[in-house]
């Protein structure tokens, strides 16, 4: 299964996401869809779980990573993953939804948020070992 994350920085954090549905914080993203470009998901899914009030421009995404990995919904499915970065400003307002429950701007000194697999073990190092967050 392919899938898509997207990383918005702030200040030297990493802006990512807890949906209802999961006990972990992660990356605004989501699957690929049949026909759909990875570029084209994490465009689809930015605009899903950001809402509507939030402002971002669609040619400022750059393909990062990319890596295999377990699924940490259910720990058995293997996925592929794409990581864009967004090199714009994210502007507007963000807003909560049926799906998503709170956005969070995470730095290394957050100790007490659950990361899900993707963020503790892929982005949040490569972000550290490159100067994205603080």
């Amino acid at each position: 299964m392919d899938v898509v994350g997207t990383m918005f920085f702030k200040e030297k954090k990493l802006l990512i996401d807890k949906p209802r549905k999961r006990p972990t914080y992660q990356m605004i993203g989501g699957r690929v869809e049949e026909g759909e470009t990875p570029l084209k998901a994490a465009i689809r899914e930015c605009h899903e779980e950001l809402g509507t009030k939030a402002i971002f421009d669609e040619n400022n995404f750059k393909l990062i990573m990319e890596f295999d990995e377990i699924a940490t919904s259910d720990g058995t499915t293997k996925i592929h993953f794409y990581v864009f970065e967004y090199t714009g400003t994210l502007d507007g307002e963000l807003e909560t939804s049926e799906e998503i429950e709170n956005f969070y701007w995470y730095d290394t000194n957050c100790k007490d948020i659950e990361l899900s697999n993707t963020l503790k073990n892929e982005v949040v190092p490569f972000c550290v070992e490159n100067d994205l967050i603080a």
